[in-house]
């Protein structure tokens, strides 16, 4: 799901957590690799690294091909598709691995997009995911911003209860086994909090569609500038730096 990515996220740690996901479902050469709602390749990429054949599916054409040009940058090869995560354009039990690292939160109807990362694992297969949580730092955010945002599609259900483990069971199932989940914390380092905020208008997707919904309303972007920066003022320490909340799941599908 585009909307939800970072397209230059390379400053600001989405690679490492790519790398992290990617560790944890112990990728490795010669397996069949999904990455749902891809963006431009933070897991995708380091997946390929290891000698894995990966898909990178994405809604986003400009977010695909910026991870073309990173993949060719950095000399690895996988297959770019635009896809989208509550329907995807793969057959039942293609893969050994089927992951997402904080992409898929983004799509609206959790039930769906979940249905979907199960049937084209294969069985046995991993299925790994990093979320952003609800009460962690990214969640916030979007509680920040709600009063300026568009309202939701029907029956859409918010992105961070991906990050809350029993609402990731139940969307599992019986479906998998081997379920196990793990808050951890990514740092990232912005100069000041309005750095963070003008970063996040530059480049991140919910933020600027909210901006773009009331640019005919100077109060209310003075007052979501003001929101925005305050709420990662509270969150930083001296030195600027932020621990944003995630939750890692790793599980298998049923045989």
């Amino acid at each position: 799901m585009g909307a939800g990515r970072l397209p230059r996220s390379g400053a600001r740690g989405h690679p490492e957590l790519g790398r992290v996901l990617v560790d944890a479902c112990h990728v490795e050469a010669g397996q069949d690799v999904l990455d749902v709602a891809a963006g431009s390749g933070n897991a995708a990429i380091p997946a390929a690294l290891t000698g894995a054949r990966v898909v990178a599916s994405d809604l986003a054409p400009e977010l695909l091909d910026a991870g073309r040009r990173t993949a060719e940058a950095a000399g690895v090869e996988l297959d770019w598709r635009r896809g989208d995560a509550e329907a995807l354009p793969f057959a039942d039990r293609s893969f050994d691995v089927v992951m997402s690292c904080v992409g898929v939160m983004f799509a609206p109807h959790h039930e769906a997009a979940a249905a979907e990362l199960v049937r084209v694992s294969r069985p046995g297969a991993t299925i790994g995911l990093a979320s952003w949580t609800p009460h962690g730092f990214i969640g916030r955010m979007f509680a920040v911003m709600k009063p300026y945002a568009a309202p939701p599609p029907p029956g859409a259900q918010p992105a961070p209860r991906w990050g809350d483990e029993g609402h990731v069971r139940d969307l599992l199932g019986g479906q998998v086994q081997s379920f196990a989940a793990e808050k951890r914390l990514l740092p990232v380092q912005f100069d000041a909090p309005e750095d963070f905020r003008d970063f996040f208008k530059r480049t991140y997707g919910p933020v600027i569609a909210t901006y773009r919904r009331i640019a005919d309303e100077p109060d209310e972007v003075a007052a979501l500038d003001t929101a925005l920066a305050g709420l990662a003022r509270d969150a930083m320490d001296a030195q600027g730096r932020m621990d944003w909340e995630y939750l890692l799941v790793t599980a298998r599908r049923t045989p």
